[in-house]
């Protein structure tokens, strides 16, 4: 049987072709949901090459997801910026023999840097770099909630979305977390009722323009890239409308139990309200999205299963969601426990 990351390599060689540009040789760089490649041109430099996971996004999501990368381009805040294809194309349509499909393909510009960090290894920055690290991520998480909330949206504007039930409804977007096998009954009994209390109190919470709009939604390290001083976002795969405290919650998530966690956290969200106002009523709520945000992760992993990089993540995913879910129960009063 043909071996899928070949395959996924031989697409994207031959969608390297339908580009302006002369190819010298690809190189895979994260083959996970999508299938990301650094394309090494013959004049020396590089594009980043995507192949798109089968059936993720539709082709207006697709082309909403790059509308909204050029806007932020256009007001200098530094995201990946696409390269139309020969045709003119945002991106191409590839069937491949072996591979479900067709597979959706874009180009970008290249973006120097190193990740922030990853999952697997944690930070790659030194204890000296936290404060000003999350202080300028909190900045750049401002700039783009700001300028999601003064866009004129383009007609047609067709993207997903980390609402109430996209987190905690009867079909949450990545999946229903409480149906995950590996968790014990009361692991499970926990997040049956943390997505009770999570669905109700963002009902309550509601979607006005100061605390919901268009967000990155995955501002983790390795989305994250570090080039000397400045800090690039790269990834809008997951981009769509959700709570602002949901993108501050994810920048956070998976550091809460670094001993700089503190440190960082209160960094970031001077930084964001260096840029942005963020009231305190607003943040008392972050136990709340980083539950919802741990839930996310194990619906994630519920429905790829029988993927390697789930079957490893799933222990390490379930014990911090439930410290999440834990953590957010205790900031509740005694009565609403």
């Amino acid at each position: 049987m043909p071996d899928p990351m070949e395959l996924l390599s031989e697409l994207a060689l031959a969608a390297a072709a339908r580009w302006p540009f002369e190819v010298v040789r690809i190189e895979p760089l994260k083959v996970r949901e999508n299938a990301v490649y650094a394309v090494h041109l013959a004049d020396g430099t590089k594009v980043a090459l995507r192949v798109h996971r089968h059936g993720y996004h539709s082709d207006d999501a697709l082309h909403a997801e790059q509308q909204w990368m050029r806007a932020l381009g256009a007001e200098r805040i530094s995201v990946p910026q696409p390269i139309p294809s020969r045709d003119g194309k945002a991106f191409e349509l590839i069937e491949w023999p072996g591979l479900p499909g067709p597979r959706q393909v874009d180009v970008f510009r290249w973006i120097e840097g190193r990740q922030l960090g990853s999952v697997e290894h944690g930070l790659s920055a030194g204890a000296d770099d936290i404060g000003r690290i999350y202080a300028t991520v909190g900045e750049l998480a401002a700039r783009i909630h700001n300028q999601a909330c003064l866009w004129p949206m383009p007609a047609g504007f067709r993207r997903h979305a980390w609402d109430a039930a996209g987190l905690a409804g009867e079909q949450p977007f990545w999946g229903r977390f409480w149906d995950l096998a590996a968790l014990s009954p009361p692991q499970r009994a926990l997040f049956e009722r943390i997505r009770a209390q999570v669905l109700d109190e963002l009902h309550r919470f509601g979607i006005s323009a100061d605390r919901y709009s268009l967000i990155h939604a995955d501002l983790v390290p390795e989305n994250i890239l570090v080039d000397g001083p400045r800090l690039q976002i790269i990834d809008f795969d997951d981009a769509g409308f959700g709570w602002h405290l949901f993108e501050i919650a994810t920048s956070l998530y998976f550091i809460r139990r670094e001993p700089f966690y503190e440190e960082a956290r209160d960094a970031l969200i001077e930084g964001y309200r260096r840029v942005r106002p963020l009231p305190d009523e607003h943040l008392k709520m972050l136990p709340l999205f980083l539950a919802a945000r741990g839930t996310t992760y194990l619906g994630w992993v519920h429905t790829r299963h029988g993927e390697p990089v789930a079957r490893e993540l799933t222990p390490q995913l379930i014990e911090l969601a439930v410290a999440a879910a834990e953590d957010y129960l205790a900031t509740r009063p005694a009565r609403a426990r």
